[in-house]
C-alpha cells in the first residue's frame, strides 16, 4: 500500500497523545505502541450521480465527528462514485499535529510526483514504539514542568517587555527589561533561553480599533458542519494582482469581503462597520527542533465590507493588512504561543468549559470570520497513478466564529473550502458562489482601465476553488 510503504517518513502518523493525570501539565507525545493502520485508513462513497456538491455533503459528516484521543490524531478517506471516474481522498489532522504550511508538505510526501510512483527510501533505522508512560512517570514529568515555569516566565515577561518597548520607541521599557534579563541571565542559561538578538524597526503605524459588528455567522455553534467548494483560476487572480499593485493575499482577502458583502446584503444583515478577519499567519523560522507541529499565529485586519467598490476594496485591503503586519511584528507572535504554555492543561479545561457555558466566545470573538491563504505545490502530484486534479482545503470552526474560508493554491488553480455551521450558514454555496463571482468583476474591471492608470501602486484580487 502506497502510504504504508512511507510510514517511516511520515512521523506524525504513528505518534498519540498521553494525558497527564489531573491536568497538571500539557499531554506529551508518544510513538504509539498499538498503531493500526487500518484503524485510521477508511473507505466511503457519494451516491450517484456524483456531484461534486454530494461530496462536499459527505465531507462535511466525516469532519462534524471528533477524532479519538486515545489514538494518532488523523483519518484518511477514499471516497469512491464521483462522476467521471474520479475518486477523492481526504485526509483529516488535528491542528496539534500540523499547521497548514506542514500539512502542505505531509500531503506531498503521502503522494509521489511522478505518475509511474517513486522510489521511496527505506527507513534509517527500524521504527520503535514506545510503552505508554504509567500515571507515576507521567506525574514526574508534569511536576517538573510546573517546576520551569515560574522561571520561564519571568524570562519571557522580559523579553516580550523588551521586544515591545523597542518596536514603540520606549526606552524606558527597553532599559527596565534589559535590567531583568541582565539579572536572571544566569538562569535563563540554565533553561535553555536563548536571547534574541535586537534589530531595528520602524514603530508600527496606527491601527484603528478593531471591534468585530454582529453577524449571522458569530454566533453560539453546533456540533453539525457543512462544506462548500469551488475553483478560480491563479493566473487571473495574478493578472488582478499586477493590474493593482498589490498581492495575491490582499486579492484573495479582497474578494472574500467583497462575497461576503453581497451575502450578508441579500440577508438584510450588512453592519455598517467593516467586519474583522483574522488571518493565519505562518512563525516558522526554520530553525524548529521539532519539525511537524503548529506554528501558527493570527493577525486581525478590517475587511471592507462597507466598501462598494471593489477596487477600492483591494486598496482598503492592502493597507490594512500593512498596518497589521507591522503592529503583529511589534511583539513576535513565537512569544504570545510561548505564553500558551504557562496555564496547566486542567485550569484550561475548566476556563473553557465556563466559556461554552456563559457562551462567551460568541459574545467576545476577536474577529467574525477566519480567511486563510495556504500555498500549495506548483507541480502535478499523484496517487497510485491518478492525478491530483484539485487540492481542497477543509479547515475547522470555533464558537462564536461559525464561518472559515480557506484557499489552497495547486498548479494554476485556487481551490476554495469554505466550512459553516449550517444552522448559521445555511446557504453556504450562495456565499461560495458571491466570492467567485467577485473574481470575475475584478477581472472586468482592471481589464477595462486605461494602461495608465493600470501601473497606478494599488492592491490586487485573486480567486481561488475545485471539486473532485
Amino acid at each position: 500500500m502506497q502510504l504504508e510503504q512511507r510510514l517511516h517518513l511520515l512521523e506524525p502518523l504513528r505518534r498519540r497523545l498521553v494525558e497527564v493525570p489531573l491536568g497538571l501539565d500539557h499531554p506529551y507525545w508518544i510513538e504509539d505502541p498499538d498503531f493500526d493502520l487500518d484503524f485510521h485508513v477508511r473507505h466511503s462513497a457519494v451516491p450517484p450521480p456524483g456531484r461534486d456538491d454530494q461530496l462536499a455533503a459527505v465531507v462535511g459528516r466525516i469532519i462534524a465527528r471528533p477524532l479519538d484521543r486515545t489514538r494518532p490524531l488523523w483519518l484518511s478517506y477514499v471516497i469512491e462514485g464521483l462522476s467521471g471516474g474520479r475518486f477523492a481522498v481526504l485526509t483529516v489532522f488535528h491542528h496539534a499535529t500540523v499547521d497548514g504550511a506542514s500539512g502542505v508538505e505531509l500531503m506531498t510526501l503521502m503522494l509521489d510526483d511522478d505518475p509511474g510512483g517513486a522510489e521511496v527510501p527505506p527507513a534509517a533505522e527500524p521504527w520503535r514504539p514506545e510503552p505508554v508512560p504509567g500515571d507515576l512517570e507521567l506525574l514526574a514529568r508534569g511536576a517538573m514542568g510546573l517546576a520551569r515555569k515560574p522561571a520561564r516566565g519571568v524570562v519571557l515577561a522580559a523579553r516580550s517587555a523588551r521586544e515591545l518597548g523597542e518596536a514603540t520607541r520606549n526606552p524606558v521599557l527597553v532599559r527596565t527589561a534589559d535590567g531583568v534579563l541582565r539579572s536572571i541571565r544566569p538562569l535563563g542559561a540554565v533553561l535553555n533561553l536563548r536571547r534574541r538578538r535586537g534589530d531595528d524597526r520602524d514603530p508600527p503605524s496606527p491601527l484603528p480599533s478593531l471591534r468585530p459588528p454582529r453577524t449571522p455567522f458569530n454566533q453560539p455553534i453546533t456540533p453539525h458542519r457543512r462544506l462548500a467548494i469551488g475553483t478560480a483560476s491563479l493566473p487571473t487572480v495574478r493578472a488582478i494582482k499586477s493590474a493593482l499593485g498589490a498581492t495575491v493575499n490582499d486579492v484573495v482577502i479582497a474578494i472574500c469581503a467583497g462575497g461576503l458583502r453581497t451575502w450578508l446584503e441579500s440577508h438584510d444583515a450588512l453592519p455598517d462597520d467593516p467586519l474583522v478577519g483574522l488571518v493565519p499567519v505562518s512563525i516558522r523560522t526554520g530553525e524548529e527542533v521539532e519539525r511537524w507541529t503548529n506554528r501558527v499565529s493570527m493577525l486581525a485586519s478590517t475587511l471592507p465590507t462597507d466598501e462598494a467598490d471593489p477596487i477600492e476594496r483591494v486598496r482598503r485591503v492592502h493597507a490594512a493588512m500593512t498596518s497589521s503586519k507591522e503592529l503583529f511584528q511589534a511583539l513576535p507572535a513565537e512569544r504570545l504561543t510561548d505564553f500558551t504554555e504557562f496555564p496547566p492543561p486542567a485550569v484550561f479545561a475548566r476556563a473553557m468549559r465556563l466559556s461554552a457555558r456563559l457562551r462567551l466566545g460568541s459574545r467576545l470573538t476577536p474577529g467574525n470570520v477566519v480567511i486563510s491563504n495556504v500555498p500549495g505545490p506548483r507541480t502535478p502530484l499523484y496517487a497510485a497513478g491518478a492525478r491530483l486534479e484539485h487540492y481542497y482545503p477543509v479547515s475547522m470552526i470555533v464558537e462564536g466564529q461559525g464561518l472559515n474560508i480557506t484557499v489552497q493554491s495547486y498548479l494554476d488553480k485556487l481551490d476554495f473550502g469554505l466550512v459553516c455551521c449550517p444552522e448559521l450558514v445555511p446557504d453556504v454555496d450562495d456565499l461560495l458562489a458571491a466570492i467567485l463571482a467577485e473574481i470575475d468583476t475584478l477581472d472586468g474591471v482592471t481589464r477595462a482601465r486605461p494602461p495608465k492608470r493600470a501601473r497606478v501602486r494599488r492592491p490586487t484580487t485573486t480567486t481561488g476553488g475545485g471539486a473532485g
